[in-house]
């Protein structure tokens, strides 16, 4: 199986996984890009890869705590550990429109 460009063998349990982080709206500017491959070790959680995150881009390390956060396209908590491929969400609060 080729996931995110790494050969993984049925059997073989590897050390690191390979996800990719997706920034919408603010995130996305703060962060300067709208997309990031991020390494970890397996068995990380999402708690994991947002301290990576802030780690590896400061700005956006005390708007971190304002986010939601989806993993695969499901909102989850933080303790939610990461698969090799797996793909997280950072999306910033809404707002609501008008009352008419």
């Amino acid at each position: 199986m080729v996931a995110l460009g790494f050969e993984i063998q049925y059997g073989v349990t590897p050390m690191e996984i390979e996800i990719r982080i997706l920034f919408f709206a603010r995130a996305r500017e703060l962060a300067g890009r709208d997309r990031l491959e991020l390494s970890l070790p397996a068995g990380a959680r999402l708690q994991d890869a947002v301290a990576a995150l802030a780690e590896r881009i400061p700005r956006l390390k005390a708007y971190l705590d304002h986010c939601r956060l989806a993993v695969d396209q499901e909102f989850e908590g933080i303790e939610k550990e990461l698969r090799h491929g797996a793909e997280v969400a950072v999306i910033p609060p809404v707002s609501g429109g008008a009352h008419g």
